[in-house]
């Protein structure tokens, strides 16, 4: 074995369902922890935090060194992707050039859970110096870290969730909920709803309903056209070609006069209509529920919902039918 790699010694005395309620005794620990930062935050500091951040005009930059670096990481993701500008800095990539990515119109977070961290600490002069006001997340408020910050945001925790009180954990979650506290805050001070977070994420399932519209989804081709006069022979076959389970029912100007599905032919059938002399006007329901092809997606999918349908009729700014948007669950 390489004189590098270090050996743990294992302890076969500890069975699966010990090491299960160690999991439950972790995030009960965690948990606890969590509710008591709820009762004891200090909302003044809270306040000014949140002060600062919605006063910003530049970014929210992010500062952490090793675990509380990747919790910032994702602090950062958060606060940009729910309307807040931010990315995050590594601390001692900022000490070697990457300083130059902040304006005197920024606010930083710096995260550290001793409050001494050297690479944080050694940013401060720079950041003061440039004129950027400075939110600690910090678990010690005597720490030189809190001392110079202008709004502090504490955790205060009896000890971490790790057996020998020295890996990061019960510190990280909470420093993770207070970053999603603020983001959520500062979403509700800026009114951010669910269109502006599709705006964020075009690539998600929320951005194609929110952000795509009708016609760029809608089935455009081999449309199961018929016209009033079409027999019912003629409207079966063109209904199973098309696979949409409806017929349109257009007169001559391409203009809409009904639909015909397949409960109407059902019903058609137990009314005891004489489907080899009946025509499409004769079976078509002339009450249709048609969406605009620059409705959005998300929009049709609410209208089919509340109808309990399943096709909407798509038309142009004219009224001509150009589509069939189908309803995906």
């Amino acid at each position: 074995m390489p004189n590098n790699v270090i050996q743990l010694a294992k302890n076969p005395s500890v069975d699966n369902q010990s090491l299960v309620n160690s999991c439950k005794e972790t995030l009960h620990e965690q948990s606890q922890a969590m509710a008591s930062l709820a009762q004891t935050m200090d909302t003044t500091e809270f306040a000014k935090a949140l002060s600062l951040m919605k006063r910003c005009d530049g970014h929210v930059i992010v500062c952490g060194m090793g675990k509380s670096g990747h919790v910032g990481r994702k602090i950062s993701a958060t606060l940009a992707s729910t309307g807040t500008p931010s990315f995050f800095l590594h601390p001692a990539e900022a000490f070697h050039g990457d300083l130059g990515m902040v304006t005197s119109s920024d606010v930083v977070i710096l995260i550290s859970n001793s409050g001494e961290s050297d690479e944080i600490l050694k940013l401060i002069p720079s950041l003061q110096s440039f004129g950027n006001k400075l939110i600690a997340i910090t678990g010690k408020y005597d720490s030189t870290l809190a001392k110079n910050s202008d709004a502090l945001l504490l955790i205060d925790i009896e000890r971490e969730s790790c057996p020998n009180n020295l890996a990061p954990t019960t510190s990280t979650t909470l420093t993770m909920a207070i970053g999603d506290a603020l983001a959520v805050a500062l979403m509700k001070a800026q009114n951010f709803m669910p269109m502006d977070f599709a705006k964020f994420h075009p690539g998600g399932s929320l951005g194609r309903r929110l952000l795509t519209k009708v016609k760029d989804v809608m089935v455009k081709d081999n449309l199961p056209f018929v016209s009033p006069t079409s027999t019912m022979n003629d409207v079966i076959l063109t209904m199973t070609a098309s696979r949409l389970g409806l017929g349109i029912v257009l007169n001559g100007a391409h203009k809409l006069l009904g639909v015909i599905t397949d409960g109407d032919l059902r019903r058609a059938l137990v009314e005891s209509i004489d489907i080899k002399q009946a025509k499409a006007r004769d079976i078509m329901s002339d009450t249709v529920i048609t969406i605009d092809e620059d409705a959005q997606v998300q929009a049709g999918e609410e209208l089919m919902r509340e109808t309990q349908i399943k096709h909407l009729v798509v038309v142009n700014d004219v009224q001509q039918v150009i589509g069939v948007l189908e309803f995906f669950q």
